[in-house]
């Protein structure tokens, strides 16, 4: 049985395929290219520029996706809320304009092994700079960050830790709670990486008391070139321009300026309302589903997935069987054949899977790998479709029988 979302996404429906890969990106509905459509055939100006209807318009539009992403995540205020291109801008302003300002040589830089390069090469560059201490929490053979790691690795001069809600590679489910628990009893704040996490369940800035958190708007069906930076609101106050030029201006003489109150003071220039627009839209669609529906559908899909996968003896699959501890991202391989070759084979199906190191060079190194092949799952996807992967992989056997170990 297809589900009933699929029918929403006229490229799934079009070219008739088997998307796997919205860790990478998601496909987006028909609602939010309409929005899309709509604000560029009724509402296409600069905003906060012009005083006329059109510009007051895109003003408007754009002011309200920042109350909705604000509203949708529980912020405060949405003054907390800075829109960007995608988390990894969102990851680097904190870096540059947070960790220069702030971390000392000697200070200690905690990440977890896990992380996307896009929430580890920044800090490497800023421990370069700064002299502080660059240190990992490492996973066990489950990938899993055990208590233990936690409490030996999280210790006074701890000044940042950097942790991914949900591991891009292995979809562990990190327990983000008790790392900021830990990390705010030192005296550190937290950087959470949750463009793995917002898009497919419910989450509570407050509740989770989070410092700073970043997502990207083309991981949970809105357009690419819209990110999310939330941060408490005392950090952003305290925290320098990232960027300098237009709208960020409070008033400029000829050898200074002073700078625009929070959001605006973090973004400088004309801001793609369009993917603000289409952000918005995305936030009424999976709310219109329920986010702990969301959760439900991709649960369901993971523990068939998973179960398939384990079933074939030619196939190894990484990372927990805790589904409890696992969102909707499996890593495995075909034994003895190369991820890319996986990948074709399946391709070839039209069943799109991920292969690669997936951004993530230290955590394969550290698993003794150099790539894996990757399903990922939405609200798009059906027991179908990991029927059809799983159908594929037999096929991929079939071809390269004599190499398989």
């Amino acid at each position: 049985m297809i589900n009933s979302y699929k029918k929403d996404f006229p490229i799934l429906e079009k070219n008739n395929i088997v998307y796997l890969d919205s860790a990478a990106t998601t496909q987006k509905p028909i609602q939010v290219i309409n929005a899309i459509d709509r604000f560029y055939k009724n509402s296409n100006a600069n905003p906060h520029r012009g005083a006329y209807k059109l510009s007051l318009d895109a003003t408007n539009v754009y002011d309200e996706a920042r109350k909705k992403v604000a509203k949708f995540i529980n912020a405060k205020s949405e003054k907390q809320i800075i829109f960007t291109r995608n988390a990894t801008e969102s990851l680097n302003l904190i870096a540059y304009c947070y960790g220069l300002e702030n971390i000392k040589k000697e200070d200690k830089i905690v990440l977890s092994i896990m992380e996307h390069h896009s929430n580890l090469v920044p800090w490497q560059y800023i421990s370069k700079k700064t002299g502080a201490k660059l240190e990992y929490l490492y996973i066990n053979e489950l990938g899993e960050l055990t208590d233990e790691e936690i409490d030996k690795k999280i210790v006074r001069g701890t000044k940042i830790v950097g942790i991914t809600h949900v591991s891009n590679v292995l979809g562990t489910i990190n327990p983000i709670e008790k790392i900021i628990k830990k990390a705010h009893s030192i005296g550190a704040i937290v950087i959470v990486d949750a463009s793995q996490s917002v898009p497919h369940m419910k989450i509570d800035v407050q509740k989770l008391d989070a410092d700073f958190l970043v997502f990207s708007g083309h991981k949970m069906l809105a357009p690419l070139g819209i990110g999310v930076l939330y941060g408490k609101e005392e950090l952003l106050n305290n925290m320098k321009p990232f960027l300098y030029g237009g709208d960020m201006i409070e008033y400029v003489y000829e050898q200074d300026a002073t700078f625009a109150e929070l959001p605006a003071k973090f973004e400088a220039g004309t801001q793609n309302v369009e993917g603000a627009v289409g952000l918005s839209s995305a936030i009424d669609y999976l709310e219109n589903i329920g986010m702990d529906n969301v959760e439900k559908v991709e649960k369901k899909l993971t523990k068939n997935a998973l179960d398939e996968l384990q079933k074939l003896a030619f196939v190894t699959v990484y990372g927990t069987n805790n589904l409890e501890n696992h969102g909707g991202v499996i890593s495995f391989n075909v034994n003895g054949v190369h991820p890319h070759d996986v990948a074709s084979i399946l391709d070839s199906e039209n069943v799109c899977i991920r292969s690669g190191n997936h951004c993530a060079q230290p955590l394969l190194r550290f698993m003794g790998l150099d790539s894996t092949c990757r399903a990922s799952f939405y609200i798009y996807n059906t027991k179908e479709d990991v029927n059809k992967l799983i159908d594929a992989l037999y096929k991929t056997k079939r071809m390269f029988a004599k190499w398989i170990r």
